[in-house]
């Protein structure tokens, strides 16, 4: 399901093929919207057309405009009579009503007026300036000055940051014990191309100082993850209608109160592809990916894609040329999907207690760790065939934005069957591993041998590299253990355990949030070989031969996001992402 857009020129230039990108996926969204310059009728039909076009668009933006005018002067009122929660809120009432009209008038201001009408004589007359910049950057030693800078300003904060609590600096032990393990799993170690380890560090790095420590990054990332957590919460009122009060509210019984919102993202994320609007969005991401870290195309795109999407949903944006991928293209492919978890079993792991903030951020950070990891443990050492200027993403099938939406949430079903299926039989599966190691220790006078037990005590060194207390590290390495082996539902149901018992701190709580945030798990690599087989049934053998690396790679990438959580969150942060109020941080900074 992705709209129609065409890659092409490629060449020494990676800027005019994201001009191409960008512009199609533009045409597609506003021919949607039918605010696209597309030909119309000669005569009274083309003058009809265009009174109605301009009509529409001025009674909208009165109405609008009428709109805003009331806010206005309903916040006024509020302002001078004012007691608690004075000032602009930015994450809720009239302060997000602004956020969202200016964000709303600026894009289309931009990519109406602007850019049609400024954009091509502002190109041709800074277009020795952009060639030079362009060319300079290229330049070997302006990318290692850049890289050092970045790296530079990263010690000194670090060195100011932790110099009174080094234990804090252990995650960087924990980063270089993730690096070495993936040179020694490398497929092909010698021919290892460092710019996108490099980069993909930096980036890291970078994602992580705005998203956890820098105020106005962390509170807006907590403002995010708070109205994702309240969109997702409407669908219990569907849920409830159908259900009933008590399976949803009052019992709160988790394949209904929990799983049904799955119903209800698929249905949103279906729609926002038939508008081309996630297209679009997936596409900037993965172009800024695909320029930071030199990786080709279809990576670029599909990491930055399972931010959003699940694993096995994503592939279907390139589906075309899933035949055609490299070895190491279809490596890391399938490695973006193990390192991130989809925005429909969000609500499952926030049921459990963990943070839509920190969950949020964890995506995010691991788009650039996923590909830093995959280069090392599956190096490019063929010619890439899906380049920019053969690569076109297929239209969406549904035939409007209803029938988007029934599909979208039809499709909803066999993923909530095969969840329930899963933590049915996996959740029955250690019980019974569980009885028989109990049983086993009994026979030799050991009690309290369980599978978490052997997990706590095998992942426990990893936990603590991390940047886990000693104290807590065998819960959190039982929490690790328990999400590789079985699955993250499982892990995270445990999770929230600990945090409600108040076992673990927070600090170590949000670690093992970002440690778990990904699908790597068993169950999950047989999906990942299903779906993609049934897209390229001829490249079956490839895809099994680089799935175990993959699933490797994704876990290995999802410790090193934890590592950087480690390092920049302290226990004042606590476990939710907002140590302080999101509005006051952003008014302050404002």
């Amino acid at each position: 399901m992705a709209a129609n857009g065409l890659y092409i020129t490629r060449g020494e230039d990676d800027q005019t093929s994201v001009r191409c990108i960008v512009d199609s996926k533009e045409e597609i969204a506003l021919s949607t919207l039918g605010l696209d310059d597309a030909p119309t009728p000669t005569g009274k039909a083309k003058q009809y057309g265009a009174m109605k076009r301009y009509t529409s668009i001025l009674v909208i933006n009165g109405c609008v405009a009428v709109f805003f005018a009331f806010a206005t002067k309903r916040f006024i009122q509020h302002e001078r009579n004012c007691q608690t929660n004075c000032g602009m809120q930015w994450c809720d009432g009239y302060g997000m009503l602004v956020l969202l009209l200016a964000f709303a008038y600026a894009g289309m201001l931009y990519f109406l007026l602007l850019k049609p009408i400024c954009g091509p004589p502002l190109s041709r007359q800074f277009a020795p300036v952009a060639a030079l910049c362009q060319r300079t950057v290229r330049l070997r030693a302006v990318k290692l000055s850049l890289g050092a800078i970045v790296l530079l300003g990263f010690a000194i904060f670090l060195y100011f940051d932790a110099r009174d609590d080094t234990i804090r600096l252990m995650p960087l032990t924990g980063m270089v014990v993730m690096l070495a393990l993936s040179f020694l799993v490398s497929k092909h170690r010698r021919s290892i191309n460092y710019r996108p380890v490099c980069a993909g560090l930096l980036v890291q790095a970078l994602l992580g100082l705005i998203c956890i420590r820098w105020d106005v990054g962390r509170a807006i990332f907590s403002c995010i993850g708070a109205k994702v957590d309240t969109f997702l919460s409407y669908s219990s009122v569907g849920a409830g209608f159908v259900y009933g009060d008590a399976l949803i509210n009052q019992y709160a019984v988790f394949a209904f109160a929990v799983l049904s919102v799955i119903y209800f993202f698929s249905f949103f994320i279906s729609v926002l592809y038939y508008l081309g609007a996630m297209q679009w969005v997936v596409l900037k991401l993965g172009w800024i990916l695909q320029s930071l870290m030199g990786t080709t195309v279809c990576e670029g795109i599909m990491a930055a894609a399972n931010i959003f999407l699940g694993m096995s949903e994503t592939p279907l944006i390139i589906r075309p040329y899933v035949k055609d991928l490299t070895h190491s293209e279809l490596h890391s492919v399938m490695a973006s999907g193990f390192a991130t978890v989809s925005g429909t079993v969000l609500a499952a792991y926030i049921s459990f207690g963990a943070s839509p903030g920190h969950l949020v951020t964890a995506s995010v950070i691991s788009a650039p760790a996923v590909l830093c990891v995959a280069k090392i443990i599956y190096p490019e050492v063929e010619e890439s065939k899906t380049t920019s200027e053969n690569i076109q993403i297929e239209k969406s099938t549904d035939s409007s934005v209803v029938d988007a939406a029934c599909n979208g949430a039809s499709s909803a079903t066999s993923l909530i069957l095969g969840i329930i299926a899963n933590l049915i039989a996996f959740v029955s599966f250690v019980a019974f591993c569980n009885g028989v190691l109990a049983w086993l220790g009994m026979l030799v006078g050991v009690d309290g041998v369980s599978l978490e037990w052997f997990c706590g005590y095998i992942f426990r060194p990893l936990a603590f590299v991390m940047g886990v207390s000693w104290k807590d590290s065998e819960h959190v390495g039982q929490v690790i253990g328990i999400k590789t082996v079985v699955n993250e539902f499982v892990a995270y149901q445990r999770l929230g355990e600990l945090i409600r018992s108040e076992i673990i701190t927070k600090r170590s709580a949000t670690i093992a949030t970002y440690a778990i945030c990904g699908f790597a798990n068993p169950s999950s690599l047989g999906i990942m070989i299903g779906a993609m087989s049934a897209m390229a049934p001829e490249r079956r053998s490839s895809i099994t031969a680089v799935s175990f690396r993959s699933f490797i790679t994704g876990s290995i990438a999802c410790f090193m996001t934890a590592c950087i959580a480690g390092l920049l969150i302290d226990d004042f942060q606590g476990s939710n992402g907002t140590p302080l109020n999101v509005s006051t941080s952003l008014n302050s900074t404002v």
